[in-house]
């Protein structure tokens, strides 16, 4: 008989196993059962493991556990830190480390671009144990002396590849070199390499690697197909069909611009969809991982920004609209799907003269896909997504549901917005009283405009 580890095994405090046990969640993934015990004895961690396979509690347990029995923090010093390269990965990571530290007496507190830094600021006045923070806006915090990370004990870098993939490796050098050269280190990713080096050499001390997994797209429960289509107006229509299928579907676009183009199509001939990239505001890009999320938007539009930005369950099918630029933005856009066991298919939409390039691509991905010539009336386009023609009649607004904390921030500060890196917010206001058809929480819409297709916000 195989006996299972359980967190308490790994050396986890009673309390903290209890909590997980509560949210039922008693065995650990691999990442966490390797990398959470030397975690524990303080050592620095290099940490590769797949997006969705448990890599948040690997780095953020150990730090619960270490904080709580380590003293006090101080207002605007935290005693750990978490830094990541979107603010929708780490609202994920805020929400699933709070569930746990809250309990066992730790506050965790997210900083962010795009939303009010006045509130932030005012949330940094009392103690905080865990800091979950992009880069752009913890270095505004620092310049404007609310934040201090001197008392650092603990730094995670997660994503660290993506990070130096985005540009942000200078800011994350500048921060890094503010927190204690004796404290701990865990960087955690999907991959390990490139700039992410420069780092390790210079602020890691005796680094163990613990990598479950390469970065892979070829699970068995995945599928891939590339649909070859002879021109853009077919693909036009066979994009329509597929999202106008049931089920959760994402779509990538290589740009801010083209995703907003093509969700005004969609919306135009029936189709409930929504855009995600990194122009939008923070209130709008939560507003819309929330409903997607909960299934009330059937079909996201993204840029790479979501690849590895966003952790959602139950999506069956990923379109790539536009091919990704290489192939490690192939397999991270395709890792949206097939999670924790459950089946996807990844489609790559291929004009003629991108051939050659997807093949390169599918080749260094390690990818084998099924390929196949699609029109818009294909069997194969039926049988494969269950694609079917939409209702061509246009949708009107986009109502999405505003979350109760967004409005509570809002609502309580006039506080300058600013996004540094991660955006930049737009002034957002909602006239008194105006509730959702949801629930209780206020709505905000979108509009799309016919001669750009670029959105309109404005507050309701």
């Amino acid at each position: 008989m195989v006996v299972m580890t359980s967190f308490a095994d790994l050396g986890l405090p009673a309390g903290i196993a209890n909590q997980l046990r509560k949210q039922g969640i008693s065995i650990p993934f691999p990442i966490q059962a390797a990398a959470i015990p030397d975690a524990l004895a303080g050592r620095d961690i290099l940490g590769r493991a797949p997006t969705g396979s448990g890599k948040t509690f690997a780095f953020g347990l150990p730090m619960i556990a270490r904080l709580s029995s380590s003293g006090a923090s101080k207002p605007s010093q935290p005693r750990g830190v978490i830094l990541t390269p979107t603010r929708e990965l780490a609202a994920q990571i805020s929400e699933r480390l709070r569930a746990v530290a809250q309990p066992v007496g730790l506050r965790v507190l997210e900083v962010v671009g795009g939303v009010s830094i006045g509130n932030q600021i005012r949330q940094l006045a009392a103690p905080v144990d865990i800091l979950v923070a992009t880069p752009g806006r913890a270095l505004e915090l620092i310049e404007l002396k609310h934040l201090n990370l001197s008392q650092a004990q603990m730094v995670v870098l997660d994503e660290a590849d993506l990070m130096a993939d985005l540009g942000f490796l200078p800011q994350v050098v500048k921060l890094l070199k503010r927190t204690p050269r004796t404290g701990q280190r865990l960087f955690f990713s999907a991959t390990l390499d490139g700039d992410v080096k420069q780092l390790v050499a210079k602020f890691m001390n005796n680094p163990v690697t613990h990598a479950t997994a390469e970065v892979t797209a070829t699970i068995d429960t995945m599928k891939h197909y590339c649909f070859q289509v002879d021109n853009k107006r077919n693909r036009n229509h066979v994009v329509a069909r597929i999202a106008n299928r049931k089920g959760k579907t994402i779509m990538f676009m290589r740009t801010k611009y083209g995703v907003d183009r093509q969700v005004h199509k969609l919306r135009q001939v029936g189709v409930n969809a929504a855009g995600l990239h990194g122009d939008k505001s923070q209130i709008i890009r939560t507003a819309v991982v929330s409903a997607f999320s909960q299934g009330r938007i059937p079909v996201l539009v993204a840029t790479d920004i979501a690849a590895r930005g966003i952790d959602i369950s139950a999506i069956d099918v990923v379109v790539h609209i536009d091919p990704p630029a290489d192939y490690k933005g192939y397999l991270h856009r395709a890792g949206r799907t097939a999670r924790a066991g459950a089946t996807g298919k990844v489609i790559t939409l291929v004009l003629a003269d991108q051939t050659d390039e997807v093949n390169q691509l599918l080749h260094k991905a390690g990818v084998t896909a099924e390929t196949f010539n699609i029109t818009p009336e294909s069997p194969e386009l039926i049988e494969l997504t269950q694609a079917t023609p939409p209702s061509g009649q246009a949708l009107g607004e986009l109502h999405l549901q505003l979350p109760e904390a967004q409005h509570s921030h809002r609502r309580g500060s006039r506080g300058k917005q600013s996004g540094a890196s991660e955006g930049r917010g737009r002034g957002h206001r909602r006239k008194a009283g105006k509730k959702s058809s949801w629930g209780g929480s206020p709505e905000v819409s979108i509009h799309s405009t016919k001669r750009s297709g670029n959105r309109k916000v404005r507050g309701r």
